[in-house]
């Protein structure tokens, strides 16, 4: 039989390379973000929706997620960096755009996948979540807060898996910013990054799929860096 995959922000970066990658397998895959990935697959469905519209998530949503049958696995990958700068310039107006992407809209797309039978929810963090780099203040905080959600979540939605997962670092337009825009001089973590080791998109993609395989292995809620296991 056929599995069932959700994936959010399904038409770049790493949610673009999941899409493909279950398609390849192929599963069933739905997909929502702002605009529709170029893929002609009978496979696929898509619904057009932007996550940051946090308020009508529930209305929009509910119908296309709930009429999903037996979801083998959500991927909450939608989110935002916000900017790269230093805490004491940032207003709360921009920390907020991404707080409110990154763990609010989240937490409304959860609220409608309690009403459905999903075996397993991967909401994606980062490392980010748990080292505090200058610059990064908008990030670290929101994704912070979503492995708290996810933790939160974990006792409520009993039936599920849920896992906060950070994926490592991918080649995205995400770091394809922070690589040729941001001054490592002024933000060390840049010049950290630049020296690491940077996954294709695909590569994150089969590491996340390999976490499923394994998913008995992790407690509901917790956190995974898969760079770590």
């Amino acid at each position: 039989m056929s599995k069932n995959i959700l994936i959010t922000g399904c038409s770049s970066g790493l949610g673009l390379a999941l899409t493909n990658y279950y398609l390849q397998k192929n599963y069933k895959v739905f997909g929502i973000s702002r605009n529709k990935p170029d893929i002609k697959n009978k496979n696929f469905t898509f619904y057009s929706f932007d996550l940051s519209n946090i308020s009508l998530i529930k209305k929009e949503l509910n119908d296309f997620i709930v009429s999903i049958k037996d979801i083998n696995t959500v991927f909450l990958n939608a989110g935002m960096l916000g900017e790269i700068k230093e805490l004491n310039k940032l207003a709360i107006e921009e920390m907020r755009k991404v707080y409110d992407l990154n763990v609010y809209a989240n937490k409304e797309v959860l609220d409608v996948l309690a009403n459905t039978n999903t075996k397993n929810i991967i909401a994606l963090s980062s490392g980010a979540s748990k080292n505090a780099a200058k610059g990064w203040a908008s990030y670290s905080l929101s994704k912070a807060g979503l492995n708290m959600l996810v933790s939160l979540y974990s006792k409520e939605l009993v039936n599920t898996k849920v896992l906060s997962v950070a994926p490592g670092v991918i080649q995205t337009p995400m770091t394809d910013y922070i690589r040729h825009e941001i001054d490592d001089d002024i933000f060390t973590s840049a010049k950290v990054l630049k020296a690491g080791v940077i996954q294709k998109p695909l590569e994150a993609a089969q590491k996340l799929d390999a976490l499923i395989n394994r998913i008995d292995e992790f407690e509901s809620g917790s956190f995974v860096d898969v760079r770590l296991i």
